[in-house]
């Protein structure tokens, strides 16, 4: 899959969503990298607490207060396939709206 997000791209984002913990399967949330806080990642939700999930590993159910992110391109994301569930204290913001590039603006699927 195509990744959504590009680098240099700009988002409009909100953190209601987060504050109020009304995040769902398929957003595409900024969070703090569990391996270095300096660094933000631009993820998707693909599993919410309670949710079964598996792939290439045996099936995990998330944990309570966590989440399972994924990007877009799996051959090349460092995501929850690579460092588990998130706490959902990491999430920072939901991205709802790409406003840059011009040509590709429009709100994030």
């Amino acid at each position: 899959m195509e990744p959504a997000i590009y680098e240099k791209d700009v988002l409009l984002i909100e953190n209601r969503s987060v504050i109020k913990e009304k995040l769902r399967k398929g957003d595409v949330v900024i969070v703090k990298s569990p391996k270095n806080p300096n660094v933000l990642l631009c993820k998707r939700i693909t599993a919410l607490s309670g949710d079964r999930i598996s792939g290439l590993f045996s099936s995990k159910t998330i944990p309570r207060g966590h989440v399972w992110i994924e990007g877009d391109n799996s051959r090349n994301s460092s995501d929850s396939r690579n460092f588990g569930p998130i706490p959902y204290g990491l999430i920072q913001s939901r991205a709802f709206y790409k406003i840059w590039p011009l040509n590709d603006r429009g709100y994030i699927d």
